[in-house]
């Protein structure tokens, strides 16, 4: 059955990721990030890969071809056009109820799709504030959004952390904000941006 709330999330995380993606300059994507060892253009490459085909591929239950998965995105300067133009098609994919129902096959065990949808959204979110901060800007997102992601983040946290997906949770304040909150579970510092490691 269709997660309504989920796949509103998904389509207002996509929208927002759009947008931090077209602000990008160019001229940053040979940057360091607060992400060790990844560049901007590598954050990008990774955001652009999971979030917008791998969203696509999950719901039609295809695995990433390996084409695609060593493809440079941002080596073409219209890169975030059709980034934009990705997520459109990957959400309208789980437009279809059906896509919802049973186990989406990861090539080493299966999840449930609802869950998985979820974690991408998470994905999507997280690493599109990875961006955002890597070249001066912000992601933004609504309360709804931002409790979705963190429930995530606790949820799998631990499984992030066994992977080097996250690192150790940062502390933050009881009450900040539910975004900070979930990217200080991930290991993210939400104030100075810093301290982060890229979730696969």
């Amino acid at each position: 059955m269709k997660n309504d709330e989920t796949y509103r999330y998904m389509s207002e995380c996509a929208t927002e990721a759009a947008r931090v993606a077209r602000a990008v300059p160019q001229a940053r994507l040979k940057e360091p990030t607060h992400c060790p060892g990844w560049d901007v253009r590598a954050l990008v490459n990774h955001w652009v890969l999971y979030t917008s085909h791998g969203l696509e591929h999950r719901a039609l239950r295809k695995q990433l071809p390996e084409d695609l998965v060593a493809r440079d995105f941002a080596a073409d300067p219209g890169w975030a056009d059709a980034y934009a133009a990705q997520l459109d098609r990957a959400v309208a994919a789980w437009a279809d109820p059906a896509v919802w129902d049973g186990e989406v096959d990861l090539g080493g065990g299966t999840m449930p799709a609802d869950e998985l949808a979820a974690m991408i959204v998470k994905e999507t979110a997280v690493h599109g504030w990875d961006v955002a901060v890597a070249t001066g800007g912000e992601f933004r997102l609504s309360e709804g959004a931002a409790r979705m992601v963190l429930g995530v983040v606790e949820r799998h946290g631990d499984l992030y952390r066994q992977y080097d997906g996250f690192a150790d949770p940062v502390p933050v304040p009881d009450d900040a904000p539910t975004f900070e909150r979930a990217l200080a579970a991930s290991g993210r510092d939400p104030r100075q941006g810093a301290d982060a490691q890229v979730d696969h």
